[in-house]
């Protein structure tokens, strides 16, 4: 098989490899804001996935199979980014602090220019009522890592301190629908099925 992850997320290369899967990774260069300009006014998850199908149609490889992924995060309507800043992120789990978080992951695969198969999948997460003392000791044992966290969170790590229960695929919460993408390359004869 020959699989490209246009990605430089960490999580998301632990969990092919993790799963066996054998892949190069080549981090896209896409412009999300313009993509999420032509998309005002749609849901989170149709979001993600024109994200996630940009992404992969933006490593030009004829004879690779190009996997793209993105998540997106929602609290009562309001769509949340990649914190800029320490005190951005602290912003961040304040607005998330007694709510629950809505997480789109999102992935697509595209070969030849083409997008052939994309999924988005929904995780909501409790998160609990967290003081600011907790966020200020979670930052500092969290910052900068977090910062490249949609959620401001790992959820393998000190991230699930944040939660009361989480509703939802473990891997759509780390970032990508693992079992769909799975089940896509074997339908699409990349894995044994």
């Amino acid at each position: 098989m020959s699989l490209i992850l246009a990605s430089a997320s960490a999580s998301r290369r632990a969990m092919l490899e993790a799963a066996g899967v054998a892949f190069k990774a080549i981090p896209a260069a896409i412009d999300e804001r313009a993509v999420e300009a032509g998309l005002v006014g749609q849901p989170a998850a149709e979001v993600a996935r024109a994200l996630a199908e940009a992404k992969a149609l933006a490593i030009d490889n004829d004879n690779a199979l190009v996997l793209g992924s993105d998540s997106l995060v929602s609290v009562d309507g309001v769509r949340f980014d990649k914190p800029a800043s320490r005190a951005e992120a602290a912003r961040h789990l304040r607005s998330f602090s007694g709510r629950v978080m809505e997480l789109h992951s999102a992935a697509a695969l595209a070969r030849s220019g083409e997008v052939v198969w994309s999924r988005a999948s929904l995780a909501r997460l409790h998160v609990r009522t967290l003081s600011d003392t907790f966020i200020e000791h979670y930052l500092d044992a969290e910052w900068p890592a977090v910062g490249h966290c949609v959620g401001v969170f790992r959820i393998e790590g000190r991230g699930a301190q944040l939660f009361d229960s989480i509703e939802g695929d473990h891997f759509t919460v780390l970032g990508m629908p693992l079992l769909a993408v799975l089940g896509a390359l074997r339908d699409l004869g990349e894995l044994e099925a």
